[in-house]
């Protein structure tokens, strides 16, 4: 039993990292470059799609900065599993909004939304065994 929970912590190290750099780079990637995460903000929200993206660039760059300190990634397992969560109803407004596009830009779109499943279940992983 020991071994195996060993390996679901070197499990989880290894997603945190893999997960916190990833979320750097998107973070800084919202905070350079807003206008193309605004189109994925759902206009039922308060406030501007701008405030938005960049509110969610600095929420991935807090949440990388939990992943990859060992001291907070437990919490930081947490708060990416919020996160991917609150991003999963931009990936359904981007596949609604391209429904009339293309073919292959219909299946990027529709593509993305099974891949936020791994990602939470990744970040549910590290907050439980980090």
């Amino acid at each position: 039993m020991t071994n195996n929970l060993t390996q679901k912590r070197k499990g989880a190290h290894k997603s945190a990292l893999f997960t916190g750099l990833a979320l750097t780079g998107m973070g800084v990637l919202h905070l350079v470059q807003p206008r193309p995460f605004e189109r994925l903000i759902p206009e039922q929200l308060p406030g501007t799609a701008r405030q938005w993206a960049i509110g969610s660039g600095y929420a991935e760059l807090a949440t990388a900065g939990l992943l990859l300190v060992p001291a907070t990634r437990k919490l930081g397992g947490v708060a990416a599993t919020a996160l991917f969560l609150g991003v999963w109803p931009g990936n359904m407004k981007m596949a609604w909004d391209w429904r009339h596009r293309p073919m292959e830009k219909q299946l990027i779109s529709l593509g993305r939304l099974p891949l936020q499943i791994p990602m939470i279940a990744s970040a549910v992983k590290i907050a439980k065994y980090a």
